[in-house]
């Protein structure tokens, strides 16, 4: 099955990713980690969270998978940084993973599930590569919960160029809401389904934020599959300039929620 990742790898996505870590985004996961556990990563990214992981399981392995070779060097440079060595680098696609059964203490995906074209088979194999009675952990955000003040109608257009184009590259943008139903239906039967959210509320998150996503509007390829579907170039700066009014805002909100899944396989 192909998949085809609608935020791309522009810088402004990029910037997004690498704020991440463990703590922010893997907070449900933590307690659940020890050293000396083998874990997979499935969508590694620019490998914050990843690095993260490794550290938490060291000295047990870990392998750090993404869809391409050029997104995982990407990943592979956040690991030259930090100096982080008990890893491995892996391309492959998680609905068919070239992997052995049974080879993971922990199998992990954040933000992976809401991108591929059957997450029931993703979780399925996911199931299979990790050891009987080892975990498998996912998180996706559920765009149609994020919630924002003030209530810009241009951010109202931001949610349905997004929710367009994801649909059109077989993703599911609201996929926070469905892991649980997906979990059962890859044959988990031990789930545990809670949720999470990141908040930006104060000017320095505001900011950061807000002008992530006016420039990952433009320029990103969301951007460039919106001009290629017809989108009016003013609709996308119309869009772009509210984010970056929401961002200086005084009173502007914005919270993303996220469901989380911990699995028994």
């Amino acid at each position: 099955m192909s998949n085809v990742y609608t935020h791309g790898h522009h810088e402004s996505v990029l910037r997004s990713h690498r704020w991440r870590t463990a703590e922010n985004s893997a907070g449900y996961l933590l307690p659940r980690l020890r050293p000396g556990l083998s874990l997979l990563d499935v969508g590694a990214g620019p490998g914050t969270i990843t690095a993260d992981l490794a550290a938490l399981v060291a000295p047990g392995r870990t392998t750090a998978l993404e869809a391409s070779e050029s997104a995982l060097e990407i990943t592979r440079a956040t690991f030259a940084e930090r100096g982080v060595s008990s890893v491995d680098f892996v391309v492959g696609d998680v609905h068919h993973l070239d992997l052995p059964d049974d080879s993971y203490d922990v199998v992990h995906a954040h933000q992976v599930l809401q991108h591929v074209s059957d997450p029931v088979q993703a979780l399925r194999e996911m199931r299979r590569v990790c050891k009987p009675g080892g975990i498998v952990a996912a998180r996706d955000s559920d765009y149609h919960s994020f919630t924002w003040y003030p209530e810009l109608p241009e951010l109202d257009e931001w949610m349905d160029l997004y929710q367009q184009f994801a649909r059109a590259n077989q993703g599911e943008p609201d996929a926070g809401r469905r892991l649980l139903s997906w979990a059962r239906a890859a044959g988990f039967e031990q789930i545990e389904a809670t949720a999470g959210n990141w908040t930006f509320a104060n000017p320095q998150d505001r900011a950061w934020w807000g002008g992530m996503w006016a420039d990952r509007v433009l320029q990103s390829a969301l951007a460039t599959q919106a001009r290629a579907s017809g989108v009016p170039e003013e609709k996308l700066e119309r869009i772009s300039a509210a984010w970056r009014a929401w961002s200086q805002a005084p009173d502007g909100f914005l919270s993303l929620l996220h469901g989380e899944i911990v699995a028994i396989a």
